[in-house]
């Protein structure tokens, strides 16, 4: 390898791209493709990173297989980046695999946690947590030290462990001022500011206020009967009861919660159940059906009592009851929460990330677009979706798989 691309690799490696290109940008051997690739990635190019990078891993072919594989890595870096979660996990697996077998043991690392990192942002937090566990940080370089913690705190926050979440954010904030890395330092900046940000509002007894990621924790580990708006799930201490496929009772709970401890009237159960503006008989009979049926789901936390006026929840245990709700109330938050990461995505990466139909998102995102609420660049395949302003507050109860409901 010669002196140019020995210089522009230690640049890449210190966080300097543009020290990089000045090395190799009029170059087009397979070494400055990758060298080039990497370098307009950390410029936030996209498009052109993975052109370049799939050319040297073309330029490198099967005689240099080592080389080849740690395109492969870096291309998935560069799809995980742009957001575009439907490269093979597959290909990178055989990369790793490559490079783990030849020694190169720091690039078969960053695969992993690639691949880690792929798994944490569509909300397979288990598989993440198990595959985490296989790697040993500690002979690893400060950079890639800095994404383990940042991993490990990734995983504690979708789990509300804030004090585990904290802890590894120090360690990530020691290892990336060890690298000297200035974006790893910003993410890590960028990870504490969800912590220290409102992640919901508490509502009770006519009354609201926000709450940090740490007080949310607080409140769902209380003996507090909580109606849980961001995952449509009624808790209260180890038991939970999700709701998230019965949109109807949940609507119904969420009503007799914010009256208790009074009652809610029938009229306005019917109104929020089912959106009529006028109760008829025929929605006063199917409000008696789902009563029944919430009344059974509830019964080993609270009673629903009929009253004159309408109906009303008696607690068995707890002496409070409180709706826990987003910070924004917003028909389409869970994309929101997606897009509020400031990255640009892919209508097809939100619909793998949300475990939903590609042609959903997109109606939700033709919604936020007329509300101006979310913006796109470019077209077709590469039309990509941003937020015109990060809201100032965290998003991680919107995202997928962020809470336990068992």
């Amino acid at each position: 390898m010669d002196s140019l691309i020995t210089a522009a690799a230690r640049a890449l490696a210190a966080g300097d791209p543009l020290g990089a290109l000045n090395r190799v940008a009029l170059r087009d051997d397979a070494p400055a493709l990758a060298l080039r690739g990497i370098a307009m990635a950390q410029l936030g190019e996209f498009e052109r990173a993975k052109v370049l990078v799939r050319s040297a891993a073309r330029a490198f072919g099967s005689k240099a297989p080592v080389a080849r594989a740690r395109c492969i890595v870096a291309e998935a870096e560069v799809a995980l980046a742009s957001r575009e979660l439907s490269w093979s996990a597959t290909r990178l697996d055989a990369a790793r695999a490559m490079l783990e077998a030849r020694g190169d043991r720091v690039n078969g690392a960053h695969a992993r946690y690639l691949d880690i990192r792929r798994l944490l942002l569509i909300g397979q937090i288990d598989e993440a947590e198990t595959r985490l566990a296989e790697i040993d940080p500690m002979p690893l370089p400060p950079a890639l030290k800095t994404t383990h913690h940042l991993i490990v705190a990734g995983i504690a926050m979708r789990r509300l462990q804030t004090k585990a979440a904290r802890a590894a954010l120090e360690q990530a904030e020691r290892a990336a001022h060890e690298a000297g890395i200035a974006a790893l330092a910003a993410e890590v900046t960028s990870a504490f500011d969800l912590l220290n940000l409102p992640a919901a509002r508490l509502i009770a007894n006519d009354a609201e206020r926000v709450l940090l990621l740490e007080e949310v924790e607080a409140l769902l580990n209380s003996n507090t009967f909580v109606v849980d708006a961001c995952r449509h799930v009624v808790r209260q201490k180890n038991e939970a009861i999700t709701l998230a496929t019965r949109p109807v009772l949940f609507m119904l709970v969420r009503a007799l919660a914010e009256a208790w401890p009074e009652d809610a009237s029938r009229d306005e159960l019917v109104a929020r159940a089912f959106r009529a503006r006028h109760a008829d008989e025929s929605h006063r009979g199917r409000l008696r059906v789902e009563i029944g049926r919430l009344r059974r789901l509830l019964r080993s936390l609270a009673e629903i009592n009929a009253t004159p006026r309408g109906f009303a929840l008696t607690l068995h245990h707890a002496h409070e009851l409180v709706v826990l709700a987003w910070p924004v109330e917003e028909k389409h938050a869970d994309v929101l929460a997606l897009l509020a990461d400031g990255e640009s995505w892919s209508s097809s990466a939100l619909a793998i990330a949300l475990d939903t139909s590609q042609r959903t998102v997109q109606r939700a995102l033709d919604s936020l677009a007329a509300a101006r609420k979310v913006q796109s660049f470019g077209r077709g395949r590469a039309r990509r979706w941003t937020m015109p302003l990060v809201p100032r507050f965290t998003t991680v109860l919107l995202l997928p798989a962020s809470l336990p409901v068992d």
